[in-house]
C-alpha cells in the first residue's frame, strides 16, 4: 500500500472513530436525558400521591369541630335509646365511683383477651390508699378459646382459687365476711345490673359454645362454687369503666376515661337525669357512668380516604367500627402500609419491582410505624432498618426514608386529631368545653387515658393533647389535665368491687 493510501485510510478510520465518539456521547446524553425525564416523571407521580394523601387525610380545626358536634348528637340519641344511634351508650350501673375512703381486701379478675389477670388489693382508706397489691397474669390455652363455656370458666376459677390460697398475712379479711371480686370482662355485654350481664358475642379470637346470651357473672360464680371458692362478684365492668374508676380513685376530678390501644373506647360520668332511657329510680349519687363504645361512631364528616375505604371493605366487619379504624393502634400501621403500596405501584418508590412483603396485610404494625416516625437520626438509619426487616428492601435511599416518615406523620396526626375531637365532644356534652358564663372559675377537668398507643407513641399523644388545647382555647384548656392511667382496668375493677361492696355501709 502506498503512503498516500495509508494516510487516506487513517483519515477514514479517525473520522469513523470520531463519529463513533460523537454518537456515543449523544447516545449517553440522550440516555441521560431519558433517565432524567423518567426520574422526573417518577418524582412527579410520588408528589401526586403524597399530595392526594395530604388532602384526603387533612383535619382542619373547623372539620374537627363538626365531628365533635356530630358525636354529641349521636351520644344524645344513644342516651334516648334511639335504635338507629351509632353509639350504644351502655349504662354501666356504676353510680358509686371510688372516693378514697374504701377499706378492706378486694380481688379483681381482668379478662380481655388471650391473657387474663388476677389481682388482690388491700385498701386502707384516705391515709394508706392501696396499702398492698399483688397480681398474676395467666395465658389462656388456645383450645379453651374455642371450647365450652364450662371449660373456660372452670380454668379461670381454678387459677383464681390457687391465687387466693397464696394470700399472705399482710392481707386482712375481717372474720365472717365473704371475699369480693370486681370482674373486668372486655367483650360485648348487655349489662343488667352492677353485677350481672349477658354476653352479646365473643370477639378477639374466642368462639365458645354455650355462653352467648348467658349471664357471665352467673357462669363465673358457678365455676367458683365448683372450685370450693367462696367469693362474690360485686361488680361487672368494661375495661374503660374500670380505667375511669381507677382514675377517679387517684384524682377526684376525673370525669372521663379513654382507651387508646389496639382498640379504642371511652367512658364518662353522666348526670342520671340526662339519660332518658334510664327507667329505674335515680341513683343516690345522681350520676351514672356511661360506656360509649365510641369505636362504632361514623359520620360523613370523618375524612375517609381510598385507603380507609379499602381497609374497611376487606375487614371482618365492613361498615362497622369506622372511628376505631381511623384512630386505634390496630389500624394505623396498616393505613401506612397501604399508602406505601400505592407509592410502590404508581410511582416505583422502592424500585421497578414492588416488594412482595409490602403486599401482605398488617405486615406493618403500629409499633414499627412509631419507631420509624420517631427516628431523629440524620440518615434515618432506624427507619431504613425497619423497611429492610418489614418490607424486605435492603437498600433504601434517604429520599425514600424521608417520604416514609412523612407518611407516618400524616397518618398519626390524623388519628391523634380525630381522637382529640372525640374527647372534645365528651367535654362539650358535659358542658366543660368553655368558661362558665356566670364568671365562675372553670372547674378542673381530668381525663384518664390508658393504652399502648397513647402511652408509647409520643408523637401521637403530643399531637392529641395539642389539638385538644386548640379546640378548647386558652382559658378552658388551662383547667384540663390529660393523665396516663396505667393498668386502670385491673385496679379499677377491685375498687368498684369495694365501692359496690355488700359491706359498704359498714366500712
Amino acid at each position: 500500500m502506498g503512503k498516500a493510501a495509508a494516510v487516506g485510510t487513517a483519515v477514514v478510520v479517525c473520522a469513523a472513530v470520531g463519529t463513533a465518539v460523537v454518537l456515543g456521547r449523544r447516545r449517553r446524553r440522550r440516555d441521560a436525558e431519558l433517565l432524567g425525564a423518567a426520574e422526573a416523571e417518577r418524582k412527579k407521580k410520588v408528589a401526586a400521591v403524597i399530595e392526594d394523601v395530604e388532602r384526603t387525610l387533612a383535619t382542619p380545626t373547623a372539620l374537627l369541630r363538626g365531628i365533635s358536634d356530630a358525636l354529641v348528637v349521636e351520644m344524645e340519641r344513644g342516651l334516648r335509646g334511639d335504635s338507629h344511634s351509632q353509639l350504644k351508650m351502655l349504662i354501666s350501673y356504676v353510680d358509686n365511683l371510688p372516693t378514697g375512703d374504701e377499706h378492706g381486701l378486694f380481688y379483681a379478675l381482668d379478662l380481655g383477651g388471650t391473657n387474663f389477670r388476677v389481682l388482690r388489693v388491700q385498701l386502707g382508706g384516705r391515709e394508706k390508699r392501696v396499702a398492698k397489691q399483688q397480681y398474676q397474669e395467666v395465658s389462656i390455652p388456645p383450645h379453651l378459646m374455642v371450647g365450652t363455656s364450662l371449660e373456660l370458666f372452670d380454668f379461670i376459677a381454678s387459677v383464681l382459687a390457687k391465687f387466693v390460697e397464696t394470700e399472705g398475712d399482710e392481707f386482712h379479711l375481717p372474720v365472717g365476711r365473704q371475699r369480693e371480686l370486681g370482674f373486668t370482662f372486655s367483650f360485648p355485654v348487655n349489662q343488667l345490673s352492677i353485677s350481672s350481664g349477658t354476653l352479646i358475642k365473643w370477639t378477639k379470637g374466642f368462639s365458645i359454645n354455650g355462653a352467648v346470651g348467658e349471664d357471665v357473672v352467673a357462669e363465673l360464680s358457678k365455676a367458683m362454687e365448683r372450685q370450693g371458692l367462696d367469693m362474690k362478684v360485686s361488680a361487672l365492668v368494661n375495661d374503660t369503666v374500670g380505667t375511669l374508676a381507677g382514675g377517679r380513685y387517684m384524682d377526684n376530678d376525673v370525669v372521663a376515661a379513654i382507651i387508646l390501644g389496639t382498640g379504642t373506647n371511652a367512658a364518662y360520668v353522666e348526670h342520671a337525669n340526662a339519660i332518658p332511657k334510664w327507667t329505674g329510680l335515680l341513683p343516690k349519687s345522681g350520676n351514672m357512668v356511661i360506656n360509649t363504645e365510641w369505636g362504632s361512631f361514623k359520620s360523613d364528616k370523618l375524612p375517609l380516604s381510598e385507603y380507609d375505604k379499602a381497609l374497611d371493605f376487606e375487614s371482618l366487619n365492613p361498615g362497622e367500627q369506622i372511628y376505631e379504624k381511623l384512630i386505634s393502634g390496630m389500624y394505623l400501621g396498616e393505613i401506612v402500609r397501604r399508602i406505601l403500596l400505592k407509592l410502590a405501584h404508581d410511582a416505583a418508590l422502592f424500585g421497578d419491582v414492588v416488594p412482595a412483603k409490602l403486599e401482605m396485610p398488617f405486615v406493618l404494625r403500629t409499633p414499627d410505624m412509631s419507631a420509624m416516625h420517631h427516628d431523629a437520626s440524620h440518615d434515618l438509619k432506624i427507619l431504613g432498618s425497619k423497611l429492610k426487616d418489614i418490607v424486605g428492601v435492603a437498600d433504601t435511599s434517604l429520599e425514600v426514608r424521608y417520604i416514609t416518615r412523612h407518611i407516618c406523620d400524616i397518618v398519626a396526626e390524623r388519628g391523634a386529631r380525630l381522637a382529640a375531637a372525640g374527647i372534645y365532644g365528651i367535654l362539650k356534652k358535659l358542658g366543660r368545653d368553655k368558661v362558665p358564663r356566670d364568671g365562675s372559675p372553670m372547674p378542673r377537668t381530668v381525663v384518664a387515658l390508658d393504652g399502648g398507643l397513647y402511652e408509647h407513641y409520643k408523637k401521637f399523644s403530643s399531637c392529641l393533647e395539642a389539638t385538644l388545647s386548640d379546640l378548647l382555647g386558652d382559658e378552658a384548656s388551662s383547667s384540663l389535665v390529660a393523665k396516663l392511667a396505667n393498668d386502670g382496668s385491673g385496679i379499677g375493677a377491685a375498687l368498684l368491687a369495694a365501692s359496690h361492696s355488700q359491706y359498704a355501709d359498714i366500712y
